[in-house]
């Protein structure tokens, strides 16, 4: 017997939002939001998802759940979308148009707002080339603008792309990704115009470890007004050390870092702590950038180093939960 009163219910977000999501709250109040990736297991046990999650809780306003980054696969996105959600935590759902169509994928979406998803990230997605199965048949059947197009049509119009009704839409806090330290850096912000015309509503950016490109690309920014119909948050990350800043550098597509920081790396009697001191430095310069609304922290399989990232950075104080 299913006990109804467990069941969350439909209810309509509160006045001036689109969501019940958290990050949604604390943006539009003009907090400092912080968001931080959770690297999924290759495994089914929820245990693997909740170990992950435990240290970021504390410090974070959304939780991201990847969909098989760099075309790797791992446990899937909405699997621990939908596990974070009944611990509580508030997660931010990827999904990337390489796998799925348009069929599924907007299944997906009414399945994880129905699950209490309230945040989506919406990717292209990387080639299936440059994972670990690249004999695997890409999707692609759309890309980022179209796919944030078609969840706005469901939870603004409330209408699938076949016109058929919606009786409850999906109530989802839209974002989408930017890359500002990629050449052609002049068309970086024409593409996140694009993107917030499409439905963004929030942006998380690729890692930011040059700070005078970044300003340079939040000028523009902030030219076009887009500050002001989009929520940024620039993405940052702990280096390990010299050597894997060069690999990052040289295979993993989208990854400018600059030769001033590897050198630093390269010089440093610990190289790990270098790496955490530049990732706080980096947040803490962030943080003063005009146009920029909050912060996104990546580090593969160390949610621990994220949360003791974020405390000593400080950004934290000046904010009331």
């Amino acid at each position: 017997m299913i006990d109804t009163n467990a069941i969350p219910a439909y209810t309509l977000p509160p006045e001036g939002h689109v969501s019940h999501s958290r990050l949604e709250r604390v943006l539009r109040s003009g907090r400092f939001a912080i968001t931080a990736e959770l690297n999924p297991p290759d495994s089914a046990d929820p245990a693997d998802v909740y170990e992950a999650a435990q240290p970021l809780a504390e410090v974070v306003d959304a939780i991201n759940a990847t969909d098989a980054s760099g075309a790797n696969c791992h446990m899937s996105s909405i699997g621990i979308s939908a596990l974070l959600t009944r611990a509580g935590y508030s997660p931010v759902y990827q999904i990337s148009c390489r796998d799925r169509n348009r069929i599924a994928i907007q299944g997906d979406v009414l399945g994880a707002a129905a699950m209490g998803v309230s945040n989506v990230l919406c990717l292209t997605g990387d080639g299936v080339g440059v994972g670990d199965q690249p004999g695997a048949k890409p999707v692609f059947d759309f890309d980022s603008l179209s796919l944030l197009r078609t969840i706005r049509t469901m939870r603004d119009d409330k209408l699938f792309l076949s016109g058929r009704k919606i009786s409850n839409p999906p109530q989802l806090f839209l974002g989408a990704a930017e890359n500002p330290c990629i050449e052609p850096y002049d068309w970086r912000p024409e593409r996140l115009a694009k993107k917030v015309a499409a439905g963004a509503e929030f942006i998380q950016t690729n890692y930011i470890y040059d700070i005078p490109l970044f300003e340079k690309f939040m000028a523009r920014v902030r030219d076009l007004g887009l500050d002001k119909k989009v929520f940024i948050l620039p993405g940052v990350g702990p280096l390990a050390s010299a050597r894997a800043a060069r690999w990052m550098r040289s295979n993993v597509p989208g990854i400018h870092i600059p030769d001033a920081v590897i050198h630093r790396m390269q010089g440093a009697e610990k190289p790990g702590a270098e790496g955490k001191k530049i990732c706080i430095e980096l947040i803490q310069q962030i943080r003063e950038i005009a146009g920029v609304s909050g912060v996104h922290v990546m580090a593969y399989r160390k949610e621990h180093q994220v949360s003791e990232i974020i405390q000593e950075s400080g950004v934290l104080g000046a904010r009331v939960k």
